[in-house]
């Protein structure tokens, strides 16, 4: 052991605001401090607070991180201040992984850690002080363990004390959560910290790249990204830190840079311990180091003087592809701009390179998204449903859950039995919420170990919760056995996650029923026959999956197979991912073409041998915005027996009547989702359900589809005309949806009587729509008063007018010379006609609104056109003087 490094503990800025957080523990318990990057607030203050460093009180301080990287460098940099070794009085906890003793006073544990200790033990005995690092992230189980904590201390334990700290956050926010209620909320410290100027450069692409989609980032962004490094090393000293969203991003820049004058490393939260000691060790040359986001403020990274800032981060998202919470390629944030550039300035002058514009800097959102908003809500609705507050309503949390996606998780937690329908966690679900697993992972966990043994059910969630790389292709059980004979890093941390989760799945979560298992060796009895997954899968209560094990409302779980068995790695492998997946089981439709119990088609690409399977399971799948049908990415062979005891919630029989490809189809069905098992014609379905099928009709079809008489159409449009005239008694004919809002009053009862497309097309329209007419109050009678048919202009014609203009005035078509001595424009309703006048020969010649300023002015023009074209008609001078006329002169001096 060696002496506490007194003269580096003196140097970190924290120091001179330890008082004062001290201070404000000691008078309110909770407390925001707000502490730039390199002042130890990470290191220092924990010291500080457990009594090891300064001669304080000794305490039991737990320090929480968002990462597994952080938690460790954080637990190693302290040891070393303290002159020990990790484990000692200072130890760390993450998933898999707990280096710590009987003599430890500050651990350091990634939140999802102290979640689940929470959940064990509420009061957090022993412990008496959480220090909440690196909030400003808004990290979803963060938020949740200070909610969580703060109903500790409001219920339990009130002299347990709370720190928030945080390179930026909202302090003013934080504060006032930390306050719960109180007045000012909770105190809060500033630390200032020493910083040295950072120069930007702006390096944005030469040619417009792609945005990035889902995961997906244009490889010529990342081209770009090497070439700026390139640049960044030719033009500055120091170390190069390059961030970038992902591993996969890493790699491919990493193989770009091939021949640089550096050591090139990749820091991530899943890098071997090594690797990351290496990146965060001092070092006599020159490196690039390629980092994720945990470079962006939980770490301190030695040497580094340039920053090159891809502009890209990853935050949650729920993906749609494989119904879990994933996280999606963005834009990063200014906010965490502002923290990668500031760590060129750590310890001298640097500079970081920007790959994007300037132009664009002022577009970027000001701060990432709290994960509550944009997340998968599943894990975190469970673990309020375990902690007794399923609404999550009391608990004091930054941002409420958005309704509609806790509504969301509700749904998944009820199907895979681990809340009851009212939201209360079953003892089912509480073994679930302590596996480190979505929800959906538990079940199929839980309920595979049951079907296929402990250890296959494992190793294929363990592939389930971290897709594997695509080189591994598309067949489930084929990258099984490739993880199993690999020795790649996704195969050794494959491994890992197993091992745990065998472990894990062999602690009963909540009460069961007695379930066969299946020996380790892969020999195992057949798959239970059709019939008997039938008879348990219609006979199971919807929704809590009972034919699959997955337990009902109480928490109980049921086998999985008639037989408890599944055998060979494609079956085992297709039970489970339909276990996780039941509503993305999915019948052939053709050569690799399939369609989902989701309703959604799916299509496998050329090449797999999966294309010839009857029905798939499937794991991820995506889709293109313009794509009519999902890609396969990831599936398993399956089986009919298989897919209905998976997804047995979703089996349903009964008649249905819909409008389907242009006319009312009647069937009866037993259904899989939306995948037909079983079909046969109804020879007579229910009259209400054809009705509602024929309305559809005339939804998705149109009014066209009854019979429109010209004068039934005449008659719309006058009910038209008056509706915009008058409103009030007068009906909404024009919008074919207003219309079928009220077809019980205008479509009765030729409707009801009708059981086809042709039924509907012997319905008079016409006469159906005089039934809107407002009788009742007698205005009915005035319709030709107030929208008469025809209109009598001066020669004594009764001309038609046209009430069609959707929203313009009656159109009166005449000929000019039938109009003579008429000196005002006719009115319809109060509203004046557009007169269109026509020629001798009925063709267009003017158009007017107002007829005593045409004679005055355009007649005039129209008169020596028209005059030369029929030179045996009346043309005078002074129209408004002569008698109307249908006839030319010779006609007229007979």
């Amino acid at each position: 052991m060696t002496a506490i490094r007194q003269a580096e503990l003196d140097a970190l800025p924290v120091r001179e605001a330890l008082p004062e957080l001290v201070s404000a523990l000691d008078g309110h318990g909770a407390a925001v401090l707000c502490a730039p990057p390199g002042t130890g607030k990470t290191t220092l203050v924990p010291l500080v607070l457990a009594g090891l460093v300064g001669g304080g009180p000794r305490r039991r301080v737990v320090v929480a991180e968002p990462r597994r990287i952080a938690a460790r460098a954080a637990a190693r940099r302290m040891a070393w201040l303290l002159g020990e070794q990790v484990g000692g009085s200072v130890g760390f906890t993450v998933r898999g992984e707990r280096v710590a003793g009987p003599g430890t006073v500050v651990e350091v544990v990634t939140t999802g850690v102290l979640l689940q200790r929470l959940q064990r033990d509420q009061e957090l005995s022993g412990v008496d002080v959480v220090i909440l690092d690196e909030c400003h992230e808004r990290h979803l189980d963060a938020d949740t363990v200070a909610a969580f904590l703060l109903d500790v201390r409001e219920t339990l334990r009130p002299e347990l004390r709370l720190v928030a700290a945080s390179a930026t956050t909202d302090a003013a926010g934080w504060a006032r959560v930390l306050g719960h209620g109180r007045p000012g909320g909770a105190p809060v410290v500033t630390a200032a910290g020493v910083s040295y100027p950072v120069e930007t450069v702006w390096a944005p692409p030469a040619r417009p790249v792609r945005p990035p989609h889902g995961m997906r980032v244009d490889p010529a962004q990342l081209t770009h990204v090497a070439s700026v490094v390139r640049r960044a090393l030719a033009e500055r000293s120091g170390d190069v830190l390059c961030f970038l969203p992902g591993v996969g991003e890493l790699a491919r820049v990493a193989g770009q840079l091939g021949g640089v004058d550096a050591e090139v490393l990749q820091i991530h939260g899943r890098a071997p311990a090594a690797v990351q000691d290496a990146a965060l060790a001092p070092s006599a040359h020159r490196r690039v180091i390629l980092a994720t986001a945990v470079a962006e403020s939980s770490l301190t990274v030695p040497g580094v003087r340039v920053v090159v800032d891809s502009g890209l981060a990853r935050e949650p998202r729920v993906d749609h592809a494989r119904g879990l919470g994933a996280l999606a390629t963005v834009r990063a944030s200014r906010a965490a701009g502002r923290q990668r550039a500031g760590r060129a300035g750590r310890e001298a002058p640097g500079a970081v390179y920007r790959c994007w514009s300037q132009a664009e800097d002022g577009r970027l959102p000001a701060f990432p998204s709290p994960e509550i908003r944009i997340a998968d809500l599943a894990q975190f609705a469970l673990q309020a449903a375990c902690w007794g507050d399923p609404d999550a309503a009391g608990l004091a949390l930054p941002d409420p859950p958005p309704a509609g996606a806790m509504a969301a998780a509700r749904e998944v937690l009820v199907a895979v039995g681990a809340v009851t329908p009212d939201g209360r966690a079953t003892p089912r679900g509480v073994g679930m919420s302590r596996l480190g697993l979505h929800p959906r992972l538990a079940r199929a966990l839980l309920d595979g170990a049951a079907a296929v043994g402990p250890r296959r059910a494992a190793e294929l969630v363990a592939l389930l919760s971290e897709e594997p790389p695509r080189e591994y292709g598309d067949d489930l059980a084929a990258a099984w056995r490739r993880a199993r004979a690999g020795g790649d890093a996704y195969a050794t941390r494959w491994r890992a996650e197993a091992t745990r989760l065998r472990r894990s799945a062999a602690t009963p979560a909540g009460p069961s029923t007695p379930t066969p298992t299946l020996p380790e060796p892969e020999a195992a009895a057949p798959l239970p026959g059709r019939e008997a997954a039938s008879r348990r899968a219609v006979g199971a209560p919807a929704p809590d999956l009972r034919a699959c094990g997955a337990g009902g409302a109480d928490g109980s779980a049921a086998p999985a197979t008639a037989s408890g068995a599944v055998s060979g790695d494609d079956a085992a492998a297709g039970l489970v991912a339909a276990l996780a997946f039941p509503e993305r089981v999915a019948k052939a439709k053709g050569e690799g073409a399939f369609l989902m119990a989701s309703g959604t088609a799916a299509e496998l690409g050329d090449g797999s041998r999966l294309r010839s399977a009857p029905w798939l399971a499937v794991a991820v799948a995506d889709r293109g915005p313009h794509s009519a049908s999902a890609r396969v990415r990831l599936g398993a062979v399956l089986d009919e027996d298989t897919a209905r005891a998976a997804a047995a919630h979703l089996l349903a029989s009964g008649d249905e009547v819909r409008w389907e490809d242009g006319d009312v189809a009647a069937r009866a069905t037993h259904r899989l989702g939306a995948i037909a098992l079983a079909v046969r014609p109804l020879k007579n379905p229910d009259p209400a359900l054809v009705r509602a099928a024929l309305l559809e009709g005339l939804r998705s079809d149109g009014l066209g589809l009854l019979r429109w008489t010209p004068d039934a159409r005449a008659l719309r449009a006058r009910l038209g005309f008056l509706h915009r005239t008058f409103g009030g008694a007068w009906p909404d004919v024009a919008d074919d949806g207003a219309l079928l809002a009220r077809a019980d009053d205008w479509l009765e009862p030729e409707l009801s009587r009708a059981r086809r497309r042709a039924d509907l097309a012997r319905i008079d329209a016409g006469q159906a729509l005089n039934r809107l007419l407002p009788w009742a109050t007698g205005e009915a009678a005035r319709l030709d008063e107030l929208a008469p048919e025809r209109i009598e202009v001066p020669s004594g014609s009764r001309i038609r007018l046209d009430y069609s203009a959707e929203h313009g005035q009656p159109v009166l078509a005449v000929k000019l010379q039938e109009l003579f001595g008429l000196a005002e424009t006719p009115r319809v309703a109060g509203v004046p006609v557009l007169v269109h006048l026509l020629s001798p020969a009925g063709r267009p010649a003017a158009v007017t609104a107002d007829l005593a300023s045409f004679w005055q002015g355009g007649y005039l023009a129209v008169r020596a056109e028209l005059r030369g074209r029929y030179p045996k008609h009346p043309w005078p001078q002074d129209p408004a003087t002569v008698e109307p006329t249908r006839h030319t002169n010779a006609r007229l001096r007979r």
